[in-house]
């Protein structure tokens, strides 16, 4: 079972998320990618997201996160991509004019990460269904 834990709750959410500089532009580079790292790792911690790993890449960065479900994915990436840009701005006054006044483009790309597949779901779920049919207090969709 996994450790994560909320009052009534053990959970293991986990997602890679992609997302880039606007225009894809090549900003994370030298002193403004150390401090990419450094910003996103203290933001991930305020919100109690784990990092499990991640790569600031020269046009975009790989974060593979583990959000607690009381935390939409849509909720933490607006606060990570705005917060993020705010200090970017703070650490980096000389660099605003030329990243006009959005670091970071609008979208992302997500996708869950599981330990189990859609088929071991299935299987458990005609399982349970079994089951209560033998019982006769189920109905599947």
């Amino acid at each position: 079972m996994d450790n994560n834990s909320l009052a009534h709750t053990r959970w293991r959410c986990q997602y890679h998320i992609v997302f880039i500089p606007k225009y894809r532009q090549k900003r994370l580079y030298g002193e403004v990618r150390k401090d990419v790292h450094e910003i996103l790792k203290t933001l991930c911690m305020y919100k109690k997201v784990k990092i499990v790993s991640g790569a600031v890449c020269a046009d975009h960065v790989h974060l593979c996160v583990e959000i607690p479900p009381k935390l939409s994915v849509s909720e933490f990436m607006g606060y990570l991509k705005g917060k993020s840009a705010l200090m970017l701005y703070d650490k980096h006054p000389k660099e605003r004019s030329k990243w006009n006044k959005s670091f970071w483009a609008r979208g992302y790309y997500v996708v869950t990460i599981g330990a189990i597949t859609e088929a071991m779901i299935r299987e458990y779920i005609e399982e349970q269904i079994e089951k209560d049919r033998k019982e006769e207090r189920s109905a599947a969709f």
